[in-house]
């Protein structure tokens, strides 16, 4: 009987040997299970927010200079690459006809100012009539007009340059036919372009004429320059809620109209703000931002980690770029550390540790 009671005791005390040894178990296992978050702290710093938009290299002095009557091309005047002046004569079109027809109504012209000369004669003699001075007078008014009409059309057989620049590419040949619009050269003057972009209407308040522009080109990655805006446009386009903007470049000589560029446009500047990782806010089921801020506490866990309570923090984002988000301070102050990666697995006043 002794020995049984025995056996009964040793075993007991065995059992409450192995709960004991099962309890720290669960203890330590437990605390390395708290959630481990990667921490940053508020900052107190300037941010700046930038817009980039694409945009293209433009120029008003590039056409297609077109014959403005048909007929033979008897002349080239120009080559490829070469500079010409304003009024310069580019190519020459046939009008022999339209010479001959000049020289005609001038012979007609001479016989009806000397019948015009004979009528005013007798009409001071008071021999002639009013109505056949009056004829004569119309007569050669009317050979007048005629006259300065081929004169005007015998003019545009010379193809002229419209301001001065480079032929880019010359499209007729000499002994071709033109017919009317026919493009004859592509004169192209590059010393003045313009750098346009379509910019969203939600930044037109903030973008304004005398605004500083970086312009890059992303087949020129080692090329930027900087301009100001120098037009902002009155539309807004319903397509797509965009308005356009304008900066000018004098004395180019390295940039061609069509080029790609990108703008990069500042437009917001605020010193001394508070701010935070991007990564760090989330939105709630109601669409509010919000985050963590940690809060220490007095102990650590079984690694020897600083453990945090984890208190949701509504917050207000006025500004996010380039993996920062400026907010208002709503209860967070500069140096408060933030939960940042392995926020989202957490809830309020969890017990966190940071990595």
């Amino acid at each position: 009987m002794k020995q049984v009671q025995k056996l009964v005791y040793l075993t007991a005390v065995s059992f409450l040997f192995v709960g004991c040894g099962e309890t720290t178990e669960t203890t330590e296992i437990s605390e390395q299970l708290k959630p481990l978050v990667t921490g940053a702290p508020a900052m107190k710093k300037d941010f700046e927010h930038r817009i980039h938009v694409p945009g293209n290299v433009e120029t008003d002095q590039d056409v297609l200079i077109t014959a403005e009557m048909g007929g033979l091309v008897t002349a080239i005047n120009v080559k490829e690459g070469q500079k010409v002046s304003a009024g310069q004569v580019i190519a020459q079109i046939d009008a022999s006809v339209l010479s001959s027809n000049v020289q005609e109504l001038q012979t007609q012209l001479k016989f009806a100012e000397y019948m015009l000369k004979k009528q005013e004669e007798l009409h001071r003699r008071g021999v002639g009539t009013e109505l056949e001075l009056e004829s004569a007078q119309n007569q050669v008014n009317s050979l007048k007009a005629s006259i300065q009409s081929l004169d005007t059309q015998r003019g545009k057989a010379l193809i002229k340059a419209p301001f001065s620049g480079t032929i880019d590419q010359v499209f007729a040949k000499k002994g071709q036919m033109a017919g009317a619009s026919t493009p004859v050269v592509r004169l192209v003057n590059n010393n003045s372009i313009d750098i346009t972009a379509s910019i969203s209407e939600k930044y037109f308040d903030k973008v304004v004429v005398g605004t500083p522009v970086i312009v890059s080109f992303p087949h020129y990655s080692d090329t930027s320059i900087q301009l100001p805006v120098d037009y902002v446009g009155n539309y807004i386009e319903p397509t797509n809620r965009t308005f356009r903007i304008k900066s000018t470049l004098n004395n180019n000589n390295y940039f061609l109209p069509n080029m790609l560029a990108e703008l990069t446009i500042t437009d917001m500047k605020v010193k001394d703000g508070l701010v935070v990782p991007s990564e760090a806010i989330m939105k709630d089921q109601n669409n509010k931002d919000y985050l963590f801020k940690l809060v220490p506490l007095n102990k650590k866990s079984e690694d020897g980690s600083q453990l945090y309570k984890a208190v949701k923090m509504d917050v207000t984002v006025i500004e996010s770029y380039n993996g920062e988000s400026l907010i208002k301070k709503n209860g967070i102050q500069p140096k408060d550390m933030i939960a940042v990666k392995g926020a989202k697995g957490i809830i309020n006043d969890e017990v966190v540790r940071i990595k």
